[in-house]
């Protein structure tokens, strides 16, 4: 099937030694082909499969979620805990050879686990959510295809494969937001989430050509290698292009705007995007080459500043929302913006980054799908000024979704406390002034995290009845959307210590990552950044349910300036239209102006003029002797007076 190649102890690092592909380390690639296969099978026997394709999906990633645990304690039992299985060669044109192979190391070991895992409950949840959609079958097809690149993306050992993977995962989100394409609004939000990425996806597809210009190869390792021998400005150029790739995948500033809108797909589209699988992707690029971007100062600094910029961003703005979804959304803009910060800040913070994208796949998982729940029960309503009481008539999401709430705020002991906190003391050991720019950027987006999430839960579940007047009994959902509800809750409140206290040591093993790390001192003392935390925490979610306690007011209401550009999300939309949109527009039309009178004009001018010519030559063809003998004699006289002319030197 293919070879594996093991890290081997005796080599220098980076090297790789080969041995034979035995063992069932060898059979890592029907992590990708399993969902592939079962997407596959779903869209290409179409209304055949429609009575039992959804269970087909929900199947397959189960396995594959089992076969990944296997594997797991598989690679733990490896001294090196890596390896790369070869299976043929991809590209092969001059120099370039390009291996289609997979990597499965501790960091992509503990991505593995997150997607197929949390994937897993999210498919079971979809099979009822979607019960009632004719097209439930071609759903389930798309999301095994999502899954399918996902696990490419983390799998591949080279950057041609997390390419393939990349593009993969942009295809079948395309998809997915835009599965009720009937809908205007659902098939622009796919498409402006499928524009937005092809901008990232060009800064990737460019650091990759530079990869292979200036080192030879795409090789993870071979590049890794190779950064010492590049040029300071050669790093930054390549870190940026990764880094913007990353932006778009992730919806980070400046190629956020895709991500809110993509809550005009189905829930369980949205608990997977942003629990789980596209919105990881840009984290789990920059953490995979961390080598480039440990090796540049002001790369870093970039990175910490997109991540602290798009977390106050996120926070502001969902702020303001009152979408359910879209709340949720600004929400998971914020989160993967601590993520951001903790990968930009290098070192041991690479796996603080890496443990709270793992503990926020569980409670973002969980509310998502607690939004869906409501929804569910609420005549999928969405706008939470128009619920409210809710925690008598759902009980379990009311619950689940209060250990989500108070995990991603940061409140002891859940979740969110072990996986952030850390990232906010990490950003006041900075080693210069920077410290307590991004450290108050981290604890101010901490405080608004708890007010605006606090804002949500209350308004949803508790206050008066504010429904419409088609709601007439909220209900539960069934048991098959909130056995999920109840596992992803388990997790909100305990994942986050365990994977505290084992991910960085776990990811060690991989260069750059986890670890102890000798450190600058914090600006403010380890204690005294965890009081504030929690302060600042508290203070925010008790202010909003001081305020929201009561209700809110149904329809919206004159606000403030800041408030109003929240509302507008902050202008950035309009910045776009202004800036890319409509110039884009405009040399849209004028090039079409310009083929359709310049081009077209000349071709269908030229036609013309030999179509007109020659229906007025065809008159002269009359059929009269005598006419084309008046013609013979005319141009006889006129060929005699030419020759007179010039003899008599009139034409000389």
């Amino acid at each position: 099937m293919g070879t594996i190649l093991t890290n081997a102890p005796a080599e220098p690092a980076g090297t790789v030694a080969y041995a034979t592909a035995d063992g069932l380390l060898g059979s890592v690639w029907l992590l990708v082909a399993i969902p592939l296969v079962s997407a596959a099978i779903l869209l290409l026997l179409g209304r055949r499969a429609d009575r039992w394709g959804h269970w087909l999906g929900v199947a397959a990633i189960g396995a594959a979620f089992v076969l990944g645990l296997t594997y797991f304690f598989q690679l733990r039992g490896l001294e090196n805990k890596s390896v790369e299985l070869s299976l043929w060669d991809f590209i092969t044109v001059g120099d370039l050879r390009v291996d289609f192979g997979l990597l499965f190391d501790p960091l992509a070991a503990v991505f593995v686990l997150l997607i197929t895992g949390v994937g897993f409950l999210i498919h079971l949840y979809a099979v009822e959510y979607m019960a009632h959609d004719a097209g439930r079958r071609r759903f389930f097809g798309y999301f095994n295809l999502f899954v399918a690149a996902m696990l490419l993306l983390v799998l591949g050992n080279n950057y041609v494969m997390l390419y393939f993977g990349w593009e993969g995962v942009g295809l079948a989100s395309y998809l997915l937001i835009s599965f009720w394409y009937e809908r205007p609004s659902a098939a622009t939000a796919g498409k402006k989430a499928f524009l937005m990425n092809r901008v990232g996806d060009a800064g990737l597809a460019i650091g990759i050509f530079i990869m292979f210009a200036t080192l030879g190869t795409t090789q993870y390792d071979e590049v890794f290698n190779g950064v010492g021998s590049l040029t300071a400005t050669t790093v930054l150029v390549l870190g940026l292009l990764l880094l913007l790739g990353a932006t778009g995948k992730s919806g980070q500033f400046p190629l956020q705007a895709w991500l809110p809108d993509a809550m005009e797909g189905p829930t369980p589209v949205s608990a997977l995007i942003h629990a789980a699988t596209m919105v990881t992707a840009g984290v789990y690029l920059i953490a995979r080459s961390n080598p480039i971007f440990s090796a540049n100062s002001t790369l870093q600094l970039v990175v910490v500043s997109v991540g602290a910029l798009t977390l106050l961003i996120g926070c502001v703005i969902g702020a303001a929302k009152d979408d359910i979804k879209r709340v949720l959304a600004w929400s998971t803009v914020s989160q993967i913006g601590y993520m951001f910060l903790g990968v930009g800040l290098g070192g041991a913070a690479y796996a603080l980054a890496i443990v709270h994208l793992l503990a926020h796949g569980f409670f973002k998982a969980n509310m998502f799908l607690g939004a869906g729940s409501v929804m569910h029960g609420m005549n999928d309503q969405v706008d939470i000024r128009r619920f409210g009481g809710l925690s008598k008539y759902m009980k379990v999401t009311w619950i689940t979704f209060m250990m989500g709430w108070l995990a991603i705020i940061g409140m002891f002991p859940f979740s969110g406390f072990f996986s952030k906190e850390p990232i906010i003391v990490a950003a006041f050991e900075r080693d210069d002034w920077t410290a307590w720019l991004f450290g108050m950027a981290a604890l101010l987006g901490a405080g608004l995290t708890a007010f605006y999430m606090t804002r949500l839960f209350v308004l949803t579940f508790h206050g008066p009845k504010r429904w419409t007047e088609d709601i007439e009994h909220p209900h539960e959902s069934p048991k098959l959307m909130t056995i999920p509800l109840v596992l992803l809750a388990a997790g909100s409140v305990g994942a986050g210590f365990l994977l505290a206290t084992s991910v960085p040591d776990w990811l060690e093993a991989t260069a750059g990552l986890g670890g102890q790390e000798e450190g600058h001192h914090a600006v403010l003392s380890h204690t005294v950044i965890t009081v504030l935390s929690l302060l600042v925490t508290v203070v925010g979610a008790g202010l909003a349910w001081f305020l929201f306690r009561g209700g809110t007011a149904t329809e919206p209401q004159p606000a403030g300036v800041l408030v109003t550009a929240a509302r507008r999300n902050l202008y950035t939309d309009a910045f776009n239209e202004a800036v890319f949109e409509k110039p884009g527009i405009f040399l849209t039309r004028a090039l079409v102006y310009l083929d359709n009178r310049g081009v077209d004009g000349l071709v269908n001018g030229l036609a013309a003029a030999v179509g007109g010519g020659s229906g007025r030559l065809r008159r002269l063809q009359t059929g009269f002797v005598r006419s084309y003998a008046t013609s013979i004699l005319t141009g006889a006289l006129l060929v005699v007076a030419a020759f007179l002319a010039v003899e008599a030197g009139w034409l000389a």
